[in-house]
């Protein structure tokens, strides 16, 4: 390679950079898709209209139903007590059982909400 040639080229001399055990280097943008993360059921009454979502800051997301800061679903239908919460370590498995649970029946929804919250308590007092 001259002096005056803009092209780069990796010297086959030069080591490439490696990371044990990871295809990838741990950057900001990578970290945080492994955080955890919630999939959560929003309703406005016992046995109402069911809305599930996904969130890695729960507390957050709920107040913003609460307050009808989120345009869409969930404040046309004044979908604002949270009556299930499900913890994942990584994000990732939480935006997939949020999916399957979409394809759910919503009898295995109701279900699920029995199992836990069989009164349909609003549980958002119980996050702060």
């Amino acid at each position: 390679m001259t002096r005056g040639d803009n092209r780069h080229i990796w010297p086959s001399e030069t080591p490439r950079p490696s990371w044990p055990g990871l295809s990838r280097p741990s950057t900001s943008c990578f970290n945080r898709l492994m955080r955890g993360g919630w999939v959560y059921f929003m309703t406005n009454r016992r046995d109402g209209i069911l809305y599930v979502g996904v969130t890695s800051n729960l507390p957050r997301r709920a107040f913003e139903h609460r307050e009808g800061f989120v345009e869409g679903f969930t404040k046309q239908h004044d979908l604002r007590r949270l009556v299930y919460a499900e913890r994942f370590d990584d994000i990732r498995y939480a935006i997939q059982r949020e999916k399957t649970i979409k394809h759910w029946p919503r009898a295995w929804k109701v279900r699920l909400i029995h199992t836990m919250n069989p009164n349909w308590d609003d549980l958002y007092d119980t996050l702060i």
